[in-house]
């Protein structure tokens, strides 16, 4: 896939964290790519620490189930799925996540139990259990839960392929939940969920088209670099055959650049590229890379309660906020 050049001024590239605008005011034009980075992440704290964290962010109507894919391997989904359901649970929402992924990362950073045996989203895809009895609470979020995935999933697809209707059993699971409510009608329970995440593995498998006919959203994580924008396409073929077949609502809402590094002029043009075609649909907000994130799942945690005030756990809360507060509009 060709992605022409973008039309975006040379000082329009993301921004990792806080007001975009305000922050470019108060860089210092003469200082070296990684001065600038630095001075960026202060920056972005000190403006945090001044923001109440759940301003100007209102619920949305109904349930939002939005699908993080991309059928390449290490763009971030899972980094960016749990941090940003953690950010949404931080900011007041009632989130769950799905992890769809045999391998269980998304499990593993949420804390939650996922050894061959327990309950997960094998049971409900293959033998139909209802996902409020396989559902999880995260330890560290009271607002988040999370329906685990085991390695008992990577049989799924084979077991499926004589079902009837087997790319839909994933929405039917989610459309069956008590706290799912996406039409915003008026008798809906008070602690409905807001925002349903489902963590897809990297392919184009059976399971990610489960989640893609189950979705009413896409986010696709992108990484910054230029191999990344290779399988892009592929995807997007994938999506429109989804929406032509099986879920016209299913729509790209949000992408996402992650790994973006400020000092090299090649996240500066990948962004550029990026944010030419796609426009609106890519955040403001880019994530930076950071160590911090990568060392959150060996504790068990997402960013977000592992090192609130590192730039990566900034970034992912104002990426959050920014899906949010699009979604309200």
């Amino acid at each position: 896939m060709t992605i022409p050049p973008g039309s975006q001024p040379a000082n329009s590239g993301p921004r990792t964290a806080g007001d975009l605008a305000s922050l470019d005011d108060r860089y210092d034009a003469e200082a070296t790519p990684l001065a600038r980075a630095v001075q960026h992440s202060l920056l972005a704290r000190e403006q945090k620490t001044t923001q109440t964290r759940s301003e100007g962010v209102q619920r949305p109507r109904g349930t939002r189930v939005m699908v993080v894919a991309n059928q390449k391997g290490g763009v971030g989904k899972t980094t960016t799925t749990v941090n940003v359901a953690a950010a949404l649970a931080q900011l007041g929402m009632r989130v769950l996540v799905i992890d769809l992924d045999p391998q269980g990362n998304a499990s593993t950073a949420l804390s939650v139990e996922h050894r061959r045996g327990v309950p997960s989203t094998y049971d409900a895809l293959v033998d139909g259990q209802a996902l409020a009895d396989i559902a999880q609470p995260c330890p560290d979020l009271p607002n988040l839960q999370v329906v685990p995935a085991t390695i008992d999933l990577a049989g799924a697809e084979i077991e499926l392929v004589s079902v009837v209707a087997r790319e839909g059993r994933l929405r039917k699971a989610i459309h069956a939940h008590p706290r799912v409510v996406t039409d915003g009608r008026p008798d809906a329970p008070e602690d409905r969920y807001d925002y349903v995440l489902i963590d897809c593995p990297p392919s184009l498998g059976l399971l990610t088209l489960n989640a893609l006919v189950a979705g009413d959203e896409m986010m696709i994580p992108i990484q910054a670099e230029y191999y990344a924008l290779e399988g892009l396409g592929q995807l997007l073929e994938t999506v429109d055959m989804v929406r032509a077949h099986l879920n016209p609502d299913l729509a790209v809402s949000t992408i996402l650049l992650t790994m973006y590094d400020a000092r090299t002029r090649l996240a500066a043009g990948v962004a550029e590229e990026v944010r030419g075609h796609f426009g609106d649909q890519v955040l403001r907000t880019a994530i930076p890379r950071s160590v911090r994130v990568s060392e959150a799942p060996s504790y068990g945690q997402t960013v977000m309660t592992y090192d609130p005030g590192s730039p990566g756990a900034l970034s992912y809360f104002e990426a959050a906020r920014e899906i949010a507060t699009k979604g309200a509009r």
